[in-house]
């Protein structure tokens, strides 16, 4: 059977739980008109002004999603502005318009930077966002590898927290956490009538109670959510992706389940995997290939639109596909990748050569619909499923059939059987 490349810029996946809208492109000049006024929280974790450039480490073939033993890295995105601070601040203004015209008057902002520019941030937002809607400065702090001898080692990010308006839906209930055993303050432990164990201390003649069973809410540092260690399983490979507890904090103090939360530069993907575990809808745009097919793996389970066209590639593909009883059975045998690596690529081991199947790192299986491509089964590379499926069951549903597949350098290809044409 004969496979070719066809055209289209929508893929819809049909999953479980509550979805959004995944949009490659640079979200000061994409059109997010339909979604003005209606986001509940805005996460903004754009560049940090570093100077640097940061990887994507692609896992290559089930020996390197099973032991990381094969990968390429492959350029992410730059933090380097030629233009220097003024450069800089104009994208970041760019963003915060951006951010403020989405949110709701209910709606939050939480932008995250660090110490570089996170001053300069707080003026703008200032301006934007108006200095009385400030909520927070929230510090997080974390370990991580390295210390300083020249200075005191920089050990945390800056979030600020600002409401759109005074209307601001906020709800801190939802992010109770454990109460620490710490002996060495002052408080006194002791039991009450009605036998609940509490702390107590007395502070201007009064005497204050705290109950052990009653729920703890964090303050303004938040010293008890870890960095992203080295092996940590959440690992996607994309540099600088932040931990799944932070942005599950962030999301739940400001929305309720159906609420939007938007990230306009969403990386590796974690603030749309907190909105759907929360059971809101999201809105997450990127300029990165990478970065579009890393956030597409981690939300597969989720009924997500992705708005990017396919690629039109060199690749060849061979598959078959009989029809069974009641569905179609499409086995995928080989494909040619025909890959055109970046300047720069760097391959572990060196010499490392990719063909044949170990070229792709996600497919799926579906319809051609109105335009778009439904998406009905899919099978990804994963740290828990590092051996890509061969053999998709598609049911017998109306419309062209037709396969996608994402590649280790993030192109996307949609295939049609000339056969059907």
């Amino acid at each position: 059977m004969i496979w070719r490349q066809i055209d289209g810029d929508r893929e819809l996946v049909v999953g479980e739980r509550a979805g959004g809208v995944l949009i490659q492109g640079d979200a000061r000049t994409v059109d997010l008109s339909a979604y003005q006024g209606r986001v509940q929280c805005v996460y903004l974790d754009p560049p940090f002004f570093t100077g640097d450039d940061f990887n994507f480490r692609m896992r290559i073939g089930e020996k390197g999603w099973t032991d990381g033993s094969q990968n390429l890295v492959l350029g992410a995105y730059s933090d380097s502005f030629p233009g220097g601070r003024a450069q800089y601040l104009s994208l970041l203004r760019s963003l915060l318009e951006k951010a403020y015209a989405l949110l709701s008057d209910t709606g939050a902002l939480f932008l995250h930077l660090d110490s570089r520019m996170s001053a300069h941030a707080r003026l703008l937002c200032d301006q934007i966002f108006k200095e009385n809607n400030f909520i927070n400065e929230i510090i997080w702090a974390y370990q991580s590898g390295g210390r300083a001898k020249r200075h005191f080692s920089r050990k945390h990010d800056v979030i600020l927290f600002y409401a759109k308006s005074k209307a601001l839906y906020f709800d801190i209930s939802r992010v109770a956490v454990p109460r620490k055993d710490n002996r060495s303050n002052h408080m006194r432990r002791t039991v009450d009538a009605q036998g609940r164990a509490c702390r107590t201390i007395k502070a201007g003649g009064k005497v204050y109670t705290y109950y052990d069973d009653e729920p703890v809410f964090p303050d303004d540092v938040w010293a008890d959510v870890s960095h992203l260690q080295q092996k940590d399983p959440q690992r996607t490979g994309y540099d600088t992706q932040k931990p799944l507890a932070l942005l599950n904090r962030i999301v739940r103090c400001c929305t309720r389940p159906g609420d939007i939360v938007a990230d306009l530069c969403c990386g590796s993907g974690t603030a749309l995997v907190a909105a759907a575990e929360n059971d809101c809808r999201f809105l997450g745009v990127d300029l990165s290939p990478h970065a579009i097919s890393v956030c597409r793996k981690r939300l597969l389970d989720t009924t997500l639109e992705v708005r990017t066209p396919f690629d039109r590639t060199p690749a060849r593909l061979k598959a078959e596909m009989v029809p069974g009883i009641g569905y179609y059975e499409i086995e995928l045998e080989d494909f040619d990748a025909a890959l055109q690596f970046p300047e720069g690529t760097q391959f572990q081991p060196k010499g490392l050569q990719i063909g044949g199947l170990d070229a792709i790192d996600q497919w799926s299986v579906g319809f051609l619909r109105d335009g778009a491509y439904k998406t009905y089964v899919s099978s990804a590379r994963r740290k828990q499923t590092p051996a890509l499926k061969t053999l998709l069951e598609l049911p017998l549903l109306r419309g062209q059939v037709a396969v996608s597949i994402v590649d280790v350098l993030g192109n996307r290809t949609l295939w049609v059987a000339d056969s059907q044409a």
